[in-house]
């Protein structure tokens, strides 16, 4: 499956926060990086976690959700 992971700056915290939108039950953000390739690194490992956590518990995983086409060709 493949899940959405969703960065972006924030000023307040000055530094990279990360969500995971198909994750509901999970407190977002969920981690953070001070450059972009720590936080997608952070991320992609939380997610990993969840994933792991969902199949050692018996729990079904969260159908990914399409946020859309955000790239259009002008």
């Amino acid at each position: 499956m493949k899940y959405t992971i969703i960065i972006q700056w924030s000023e307040e915290d000055k530094c990279y926060v990360v969500l995971l939108p198909d994750f509901t039950n999970v407190m977002q953000p969920c981690t953070h990086g001070e450059t972009y390739e720590e936080a997608l690194k952070n991320g992609q490992e939380v997610l990993e976690m969840l994933i792991e956590s969902c199949l050692a518990y018996g729990e079904s995983l969260p159908e990914p959700q399409v946020l859309g086409n955000f790239l259009k060709v002008a």
